[in-house]
């Protein structure tokens, strides 16, 4: 895959996910209650706006605000430019991995964009599961981070024996 093949497919990925992400953070912040979920589907799907401070399950939520900061913001922010680098340079020149880099990039980075927009946290109104048996609450981002670490572990090379 050429590199300007690769430039395409990264910026299309990021346009999209971090373009739908945005969209989505903006109707939940404008539009749904922190108290009061919407559900859908007989509860199996609910919308109801958090803003979380940590990372996956607020994990880190209750650091220091310096420390919160230097993690969530610095550390990503040079994680993604890591990331990125990997998807433009060194991944396998197969559309799967570049496309799967490119998905982590553009939900973490439409996830720092919430860092520095709205002081320190990020949007999240997803809620998904059956009775008591649910997920954290979650956004259009994560679920792009999702997709795109399962693409890069489905499709990672085998190591012959």
């Amino acid at each position: 895959m050429s590199l300007a093949k690769r430039l395409l497919l990264i910026v299309c990925v990021l346009v999209c996910c971090a373009g739908c992400d945005r969209v989505s953070k903006n109707y939940a912040e404008g539009r749904l209650s922190r108290t009061q979920a919407v559900s859908f589907l007989a509860g199996s799907v609910r919308l109801q706006l958090s803003h979380n401070e940590g990372a996956f399950l607020s994990l880190g939520a209750s650091l220091p605000e310096p420390w919160r900061e230097a993690i969530f913001r610095g550390a990503v922010a040079c994680m993604l430019a890591g990331l990125l680098a990997y998807a433009v340079f060194f991944a396998p020149s197969s559309p799967w991995p570049v496309a799967g880099a490119s998905l982590i990039f553009a939900g973490g980075a439409s996830n720092l964009a919430d860092r520095f927009l709205y002081d320190g946290y990020v949007v999240d109104f997803i809620n998904v599961g059956v009775g008591s048996l649910r997920t954290g609450i979650f956004n259009v981002a994560d679920m792009a981070i999702t997709a795109g670490i399962l693409m890069l572990l489905v499709r990672a090379p085998r190591r012959s024996r």
